[in-house]
């Protein structure tokens, strides 16, 4: 089989792209992260536009991976950790639907593993309310502006990647050390 074969999709979103876009870069088997927009009804968003909460899309990252270095359940089981999915149309300080928990599988079995990997976590008991997170087919997936991609690496300085982010990605560290590029 050609390297090609192996490389397979997802778009999910929990709160702001650049937070999950950190946390996620950090695992073997990720190709490429480009953060976006989808799940909404304006054709081409602009960040502008998705903060207003008018289009109806999410702030969501496009993942490429490769299933024989991580598998879709293992991103999936990491995702759920790695944000609150019982909050509303919100992530900590980051409040509006464009900050929803949604994941948006590429085909049918992503969209079972989803479902599988939900309710492993929450029959584990590891949330204190129900998963609010939406699984639903992805219609269209719109890349965002360019100074979106890798917003944590460029800027570790500011405020709220200190504040914010840094913390999310020292905890991806700590708590997932068997899945992290070397």
């Amino acid at each position: 089989m050609k390297d090609e074969e192996y490389i397979e999709t997802v778009v999910i979103g929990g709160g702001c792209f650049w937070c999950v876009e950190a946390m996620l870069s950090q695992f073997k088997g990720i190709k490429e992260i480009i953060p976006g927009y989808a799940g909404g009804h304006t054709e081409n968003p602009t960040y502008k536009q998705v903060y207003t909460d008018q289009t109806g899309h999410a702030e969501v990252i496009k993942i490429s991976f490769d299933t024989r270095l991580i598998m879709i359940e293992d991103i999936f089981r990491i995702f759920f950790l790695t944000h609150d999915p019982t909050t509303l149309n919100a992530q900590g300080a980051d409040v509006g639907t464009r900050y929803r928990s949604v994941i948006l599988p590429a085909n049918e079995e992503q969209e079972k593993a989803a479902i599988l990997i939900k309710n492993e976590i929450e029959k584990a008991d590891i949330w204190d309310k129900p998963i609010v997170t939406e699984i639903k087919k992805l219609d269209h997936f719109y890349p965002a502006e360019i100074e979106h991609k890798n917003y944590f690496e460029l800027h570790p300085e500011l405020a709220y990647c200190q504040a914010v982010i840094a913390p999310k990605v020292l905890k991806v560290r700590k708590e997932f050390t068997d899945y992290l590029k070397k």
